[in-house]
């Protein structure tokens, strides 16, 4: 109930703090990526409740001649590279941790294409809300692998504190200062989940 009331508050007061924020970002994205400004992907949320989670956008909507999306790293724009480098594309999620579908602290949603995939350990991360930062996150975030990522998370839901909630806060504040961790090698983001090896 604790980290709930925290989320709640520290969210609806980020939001407030940065609306001015906010609008600028969504106009810039307005100018260079056009409609729609937000994001919606549904994600895996606590014990695998689907959600839709809401981001800048930071890549275009270009197709190749089939109406087929083009890759990732041909869509993201440079300003969207900025806006990834610094974490501002997430900053609409404080949306979702208002409403409860995640928490300011937790493991990241990943793609529920991803879920079937998941050995009975792997899924134990889904005991927990996801989160817009976590213990992966300040522990390499994308440029760490698969398996280490899992372990990050799955040592979080072992471990979890609200103690540690605030310590992950802070040393994600950080984090992003220097924007470390933003993508993996060879990769604008991380790699494809393909279930364990």
């Amino acid at each position: 109930m604790l980290k709930r009331i925290f989320d709640f508050i520290v969210s609806l007061v980020l939001i407030l703090v940065l609306s001015p924020l906010l609008v600028v970002i969504s106009l810039l994205v307005l100018i260079y990526h056009g409609r729609p400004v937000f994001f919606y992907q549904t994600r895996p949320g606590k014990h695998g409740k689907p959600f839709k989670m809401m981001k800048f956008r930071s890549m275009t909507n270009e197709t190749d001649e089939n109406g087929d999306l083009l890759p990732n790293e041909v869509r993201l724009t440079a300003f969207g590279k900025k806006l990834r480098a610094t974490s501002l594309d997430e900053l609409p999620e404080l949306i979702n941790v208002i409403k409860g579908d995640m928490s300011l602290v937790g493991p990241r949603p990943l793609l529920m294409e991803y879920v079937p995939l998941f050995s009975p350990r792997q899924a134990k991360r889904m005991e927990v809300k996801p989160g817009i930062t976590g213990w992966a996150q300040i522990n390499g975030r994308n440029a760490i692998s698969w398996p280490k990522k899992f372990e990050l998370d799955l040592w979080y839901v072992e471990n979890k504190s609200f103690m540690l909630d605030i310590k992950i806060l802070f040393l994600t504040a950080k984090k992003v200062i220097i924007r470390e961790g933003i993508s993996h090698e060879g990769d604008v983001s991380m790699p494809r989940f393909k279930g364990e090896q």
